[in-house]
């Protein structure tokens, strides 16, 4: 880190390994078991198995109760789209994370730089220029620093010298409330 005109310059590590472990921490990249499947996932497969067990023993409902196979059929259908929406969310986000991450293998330069009005990252001289009021959310752990808003960044802790990242912190706490 060094400065040049009032602006702070964080040079990052690239180590696709280093990102990998953020993004794809807890089984985020998993289409069946991610956080953001796994409830669906589960509840399709109870309803799936009491479906299978209804038309095991469909020949012994009544025509009254037979309704009840139509019913948990529709459960069944309803349960499948919302589990298919969810796999192509994740599946969608899991393309995108592994197209940036190659891009990370061939980066030469990676580099944040900041100061009290602005925020610019700079990956292999394409950069992306923020104010900090442009920022929607921020999430800071002892792993990374994630920003989201007009643009979306994720940087893990081990691809930096420790002092960059709590100057990086500190800028974060300050400017995105």
């Amino acid at each position: 880190m060094y400065k040049a005109n009032d602006d702070k310059i964080i040079n990052l590590k690239i180590n696709r390994k280093d990102f990998e472990e953020v993004y794809l921490h807890g089984n985020q990249g998993s289409l069946f078991f991610s956080p953001s499947v796994k409830g669906k996932f589960i509840t399709t497969s109870v309803v799936a198995f009491i479906l299978a067990i209804l038309f095991v023993f469909k020949d012994d409902l009544s025509k009254e109760k037979f309704g009840i196979l139509y019913f948990v059929s529709f459960l069944f259908l309803l349960c499948a789209v919302y589990l298919s929406l969810a796999i192509n969310k994740v599946s969608k986000w899991k393309k995108e994370v592994m197209k940036y991450l190659k891009t990370l293998e061939n980066a030469e330069i990676y580099q944040i730089q900041f100061n009290t009005k602005v925020f610019k990252v700079n990956l292999n001289n394409e950069k992306e220029t923020s104010l900090w009021t442009e920022f929607t959310a921020a999430e800071i752990d002892n792993k990374f620093i994630a920003l989201e808003g007009k643009f979306n960044y994720m940087f893990p802790k081990k691809s930096m010298q420790p002092s960059d990242f709590e100057l990086l912190k500190q800028a974060v706490e300050k400017n995105i409330q």
